[in-house]
């Protein structure tokens, strides 16, 4: 199984989440998805959508045992790419095909890479991934914020950055007894 890939929902790819992710990504030498590019249409109740992007995509990233799910602050929330993208996990609950599938998220562990303009993370921002994470048996793995009140300045956030990535460093590594 692979280790980690990471998933960007933004309106700006190469934006201050987007920048932050990418350093991330390369320090770790791992691959980035960008929603954006995939079409994924929201949760319906009939799954008229089931011939989508979305099967796919979360076909891939269950290969994988670290998933980071990146996004701006949003009005106190993620972004509308991302908030979709989740919402369709819903598809694992309610699909009765995709169950199965939808009970491999369980040995998942999800982390968070967001920046906004404010020092702090709001706890609502980090609570609607850790609770989401929470019921569909994905550990929390932790968070790394970045403030670009004053644009993007990644020696500020170098220390968090490499407390970070040294997480997932050892996160990859295989343990064997």
């Amino acid at each position: 199984m692979e280790k980690t890939i990471a998933v960007i929902g933004s309106s700006r790819r190469n934006g201050n989440t987007g920048k932050l992710l990418d350093h991330i990504a390369n320090e770790l030498g791992i691959e980035v998805i960008d929603l954006a590019s995939k079409n994924i249409s929201p949760f319906d109740y009939d799954h008229k959508n089931i011939d989508d992007d979305f099967l796919p995509l979360m076909d891939h990233l269950l290969k994988y045992e670290n998933i980071i799910f990146a996004s701006p602050v949003y009005w106190f929330a993620m972004s509308a790419q991302m908030k979709i993208f989740i919402d369709r996990m819903s598809d694992f609950l309610s699909v009765e095909e995709l169950k199965d599938k939808g009970r491999e998220l369980r040995n998942k562990v999800g982390y968070i890479v967001s920046t906004s303009i404010s020092e702090e993370l709001d706890r609502s921002f980090i609570n609607s991934f850790a609770d989401t994470f929470g019921y569909l048996g994905i550990k929390y793995g932790g968070f790394i914020h970045m403030n670009c009140n004053n644009g993007f300045d990644l020696s500020a956030a170098e220390k968090n950055i490499d407390n970070f990535v040294s997480k997932l460093n050892i996160a990859n590594v295989n343990v064997v007894i």
